[in-house]
């Protein structure tokens, strides 16, 4: 597979939505390929975008591809979309609501299956970043499925985190409860046209002095909230401005290091989750203690925590035998 890599690297973008749909679908080719080009990565902006359903994240990241591509940068987005109950498949399609990028090379938007995982990512989306980053994309935008309140792992994965909110449905209230204002690097209050934009602004920039304790230390980053529309244009330059802003932040005394450490350690994490429950449901002794573990849960007779506790003993136990 060392040919798909090399053509990757040189461009060929067939060859990396090939690659593509081998991390998707989890494909050990897919996955030597990348071991091979991950030497290469390491250099593209990842922005995550979160938000609720409805609150123009798509939108947003359409105008952001085009401040990117009039400065000459190419982008490549990963759009998370909800699962088909019946095929497993991405069911919005966001590549259809792109369509204006459709045959420009410097931009390539990949739109994935949530699949049951949370956070409203995809398992492989970082897989999928780290082709993209290898590809040469300059910017990496991954937008969230838009799950609601608890769609807060983007900012494990992500250098930089939009957190997307939308005049008129009481969400600034609703950020707060969630404790979702705290994973955004930036606040972005969208369609900004609308009368109730202005006082939704006002909200969060109170809300994030409740949420945060004032930090007596210049070099501290604030989270700005940045009111923007597709319609007029309002505050996309800004919006590109405070990105470039809270990257050159990371960059200063080496701060980016911790963020990338934060998320390697998230994607470590994941694959190991996604590990213990394939082992759990492939094999069929694992698979029947199991049931009987859920049984005992469900006849109260053992707690969920317990019994977790002995599924990962049991492979320990397995792991140190000869």
């Amino acid at each position: 597979m060392a040919g798909l890599s090399e053509r990757i690297l040189a461009g060929d973008n067939l060859a990396l939505a090939r690659l593509l749909t081998l991390l998707e679908n989890g494909d050990d080719v897919g996955t030597e390929a990348l071991d091979r080009l991950f030497t290469n990565t390491g250099r593209a902006w990842i922005t995550g975008i979160t938000g609720p359903p409805g609150g123009g994240k798509s939108t947003l990241v359409n105008e952001l591809i085009r401040q990117y591509r009039s400065a000459g940068l190419s982008v490549a987005v990963v759009a998370v979309d909800p699962s088909s109950p019946l095929t497993g498949g991405a069911t919005l399609g966001d590549r259809i609501r792109m369509t204006e990028w459709h045959s420009d090379p410097g931009v390539f938007i990949r739109s994935m299956a949530s699949r049951q995982f949370g956070g409203g990512l995809a398992q492989n989306t970082l897989a999928v970043a780290h082709a993209f980053d290898a590809a040469g994309f300059d910017h990496i935008l991954i937008e969230t499925v838009g799950t609601g309140q608890d769609e807060v792992a983007i900012a494990s994965l992500a250098l930089t985190t939009l957190l997307v909110q939308v005049p008129g449905t009481g969400d600034g209230v609703q950020t707060l409860k969630a404790g979702a204002l705290e994973i955004g690097d930036i606040l972005v209050v969208t369609k900004s046209d609308r009368p109730e934009a202005n006082e939704l602004a006002r909200d969060l920039r109170r809300l994030r002095t409740l949420v945060f304790e004032p930090v007596d230390d210049p070099d501290h980053w604030e989270a700005p909230v940045i009111k923007t529309s597709a319609t007029t244009g309002e505050g996309i330059v800004d919006l590109v401005q405070a990105i470039e802003h809270h990257r050159q932040w990371l960059l200063t005394d080496n701060r980016i290091v911790r963020r990338r450490q934060i998320i390697a350690s998230t994607e470590i994490a994941t694959r190991v989750e996604s590990g213990l429950r394939r082992r759990l449901l492939q094999r069929a002794d694992e698979a029947s203690r199991l049931d009987s573990l859920v049984d005992a849960v469900v006849s109260r007779e053992l707690t969920a925590h317990r019994a977790a506790e002995q599924l990962l003993a049991g492979f320990g136990q397995e792991n140190r035998q000869p």
